[in-house]
């Protein structure tokens, strides 16, 4: 579901790029056990303006992205802000987040990583979405998350401001046994703040 105009201020602003680099960048690195290995493949769904893009490739050193966004508009402010420093290290696309073999042709277990900067509760079939991730990731590839609940988006200021998803929203609670149903072991680890928000990072196991 592509966000409305208040959304899209709310999310490209130097507000909310401080708040990533200097707070939920820190801590999911932390999770993730610190920057990804050498020669790292990763997978953005919902990359937006590619500002958390840019910190996939800087912080948690990737040595390749894919990105993707619903919004062709998004896709073409990220693709000017990387277009310089990342030369032929991010391949931006606009397609939808449940079917990236045909935003990249991407394979199963072909990324290393995938992450999901708080766009999973703007998806309708929001588990399709972690099925997605899960067959594209490698075992022991991991997912890095930081998503809104239902909580949250029952909040009257979210109602009046923001357009999302009416029907199947998912409380932490509800989330987290997901994960687990589509192959991924979370870490302890966890960061739950009011019952809004949550960040993690959470491994994607062999199959059985």
């Amino acid at each position: 579901m592509l966000m409305n105009r208040i959304e899209k201020a709310a999310i490209d602003n130097a507000g909310r790029r401080a708040l990533q680099r200097h707070y939920e960048t820190p801590k999911l690195l932390r999770m993730a056990g610190g920057p990804l290995p050498p020669g790292a493949r990763a997978v953005e769904i919902g990359c937006g303006p590619g500002y958390g893009t840019r910190l996939i490739l800087d912080r948690f050193r990737a040595a390749q992205v894919d990105a993707v966004d619903l919004d062709p508009d998004m896709v073409a402010k990220a693709r000017r802000r990387l277009s310089r420093r990342h030369v032929g290290r991010v391949r931006l696309a606009a397609g939808d987040a449940t079917d990236l073999r045909s935003a990249f042709g991407a394979a199963d277990a072909s990324y290393d990583a995938a992450f999901d900067f708080a766009i999973i509760h703007h998806i309708p079939d929001w588990r399709a979405a972690l099925a997605e991730l899960a067959r594209v990731l490698r075992p022991g590839g991991l997912f890095v998350f930081e998503e809104v609940t239902a909580h949250a988006l029952a909040r009257p200021s979210y109602r009046l401001l923001f357009d999302h998803p009416t029907y199947d929203r998912f409380t932490a609670d509800q989330f987290l046994p997901e994960l687990h149903r589509h192959g991924f072991a979370v870490r302890d680890a966890l960061t739950r703040i009011s019952g809004d928000y949550l960040l993690g990072v959470a491994e994607r196991r062999a199959a059985a």
